[in-house]
């Protein structure tokens, strides 16, 4: 029986107040909250709450991050373009590409890194400004960096590549294509290169269309960022609706969470878990000057165990 059950928007807590663009949160193997800040290359919540700043990127600001099995801070910089990584202990930045196959890297959006040291990172949108890419164009992509630093893109024309995820057996990688309003399933072959993609679930919701928005905001279907908890469900961020979702393996949606009075959770981009149970729910926001923080009612797949 799943235990998966809405959380009250009245349990959620501020945290890392002053925070800016905190579009990503990623809590690393030690137990420490990361999150991404374009004060800094990434900022440590420590546990009373508080920011500690750490580094700084050449170009841009992190937007998607996520730690390596070496527990580096792999931060995809939408504003700026490239990939970077980035070692916490240090403050050490490097830069891993700046374009794939003589593409050039615009909009870096979300990474993840897989057992065997792939890191998957999506593109969103080759548009400029990026906003025109609402339009649902099909320019997306997601690149994969080998371990030998190798990179190539996997999969193409997608609508607003976005948040990615991994499944517990790292079969298949899932893609948020925020203006198709959905998740896409890739299977991962054997050598590393993408099947073809399938919808995972329903469409999430309604297109958003900037030059003539919806007076119900909450029926928006923009998807943003994905990750798995250890029943197996796909939890959703829908950016302009205001909602957190959950999409079970039966395919049925859940929501999680939602603020439709913008009182609290505004444009959630994001979700981790950690603490000792991987119960500790964070919630990022391209908006908030703050990371949300709560208990989740299910626990938080653990990446490369």
């Amino acid at each position: 029986m799943s235990n998966l059950q809405p959380i009250p928007l009245s349990s959620l807590r501020k945290i890392g107040l002053g925070i800016l663009r905190p579009e990503d949160v990623a809590v690393g193997p030690d137990g420490r909250v990361w999150a991404s800040d374009a004060n800094c290359a990434c900022a440590e919540i420590l546990p009373d709450g508080s920011l500690r700043r750490v580094g700084q990127l050449p170009v841009g600001c992190g937007n998607g991050i996520n730690f390596d099995r070496q527990g580096r801070i792999v931060i995809a910089n939408f504003e700026g373009g490239p990939l970077h990584r980035f070692d916490p202990n240090t403050g050490a930045v490097e830069t891993l590409a700046t374009e794939v196959e003589g593409r050039k890297l615009t909009t870096s959006n979300y990474p993840v890194i897989d057992r065997a040291g792939n890191i998957w990172c999506s593109n969103s949108t080759d548009a400029s400004p990026w906003q025109a890419a609402l339009d649902g164009r099909r320019d997306g992509f997601v690149f994969r960096i080998r371990p030998d630093g190798r990179a190539d893109i996997v999969a193409r024309d997608l609508q607003f590549a976005n948040g990615l995820a991994l499944d517990a057996e790292q079969s298949h990688l899932f893609v948020c294509q925020t203006t198709g309003c959905n998740v896409l399933r890739f299977p991962i072959r054997a050598d590393a290169t993408l099947g073809p993609p399938e919808p995972y679930g329903p469409t999430l919701g309604d297109p958003f269309d900037p030059m003539n928005p919806p007076a119900d905001m909450s029926t928006t279907g923009l998807t943003d960022g994905c990750g798995f908890d250890v029943e197996g469900n796909l939890w959703v961020t829908l950016v302009m609706a205001n909602k957190v979702v959950a999409i079970t393996p039966a395919g049925k949606v859940v929501t999680v969470i939602e603020d439709p009075d913008n009182s609290l959770m505004l444009q959630p981009t994001n979700i981790a878990w950690g603490g000792a149970d991987g119960r500790d729910l964070y919630v990022g926001s391209i908006t908030n000057e703050y990371v949300l923080c709560g208990r989740s009612p299910v626990g938080g797949l653990v990446p490369n165990v």
